[in-house]
């Protein structure tokens, strides 16, 4: 079975939208190996439509040496949205042919790497309490943000996460790897 992953840029105070706001100082050569280490097992990434409006304008002209743009253009792409129809016009980009957690569970059973959500907050969430996400790595970064949507909200089920690696840069980001729990007994 294909794993599950998912990689979110992460406040102190626990903020994952628009990182480019609040990360730039503190990236350093160590987060950017555990991206790469990330995403060199990928071969399948998913998407929600917000994610892919923003990063399908961006992306495809980007400098080819920018190690992320040399992998997200060629990737396949499987993007998650009632609203967009037709064909998508990014390479590799299709939309989902079946309800997300229903497309989810077959594209694990298939052969392949690891498939990775990117650029979508409500599809990690989503994923995680499916219990469909094998993995979540989130990159904290020595900053508080103050303002950003988070993760997790007051109202969401208790989940317990299991820690599964961590690792500290040299600007003081922590790197720690989450799975789900087991269910004991």
């Amino acid at each position: 079975m294909r794993k599950l992953t998912a990689g979110l840029f992460s406040s102190v105070d626990g903020v994952v939208e628009s990182p480019h706001l609040w990360q730039f100082d503190s990236f350093d050569p160590e987060l950017g190996a555990g991206m790469g280490a990330m995403i060199s097992r990928v071969d399948t990434v998913l998407l929600g439509r917000h994610g892919y409006e923003e990063w399908s304008g961006y992306w495809p002209s980007a400098e080819s040496a920018d190690p992320f743009g040399s992998f997200i253009n060629p990737v396949r792409k499987f993007v998650a949205s009632r609203t967009l129809s037709g064909d998508l016009g990014w390479t590799n980009a299709s939309l989902m042919d079946a309800p997300l957690e229903e497309f989810v569970r077959t594209l694990k059973q298939t052969d392949g790497g690891d498939i990775a959500i990117c650029a979508s907050i409500s599809l990690v969430r989503q994923l995680l309490f499916a219990g469909l996400l094998d993995s979540l790595l989130l990159m904290i970064h020595p900053v508080v943000a103050g303002s950003g949507r988070h993760l997790f909200a007051p109202t969401d089920p208790v989940t317990r996460l299991e820690l599964q690696e961590t690792t500290i840069t040299s600007k003081g980001n922590v790197l720690a790897s989450y799975g789900l729990r087991a269910e004991e007994g």
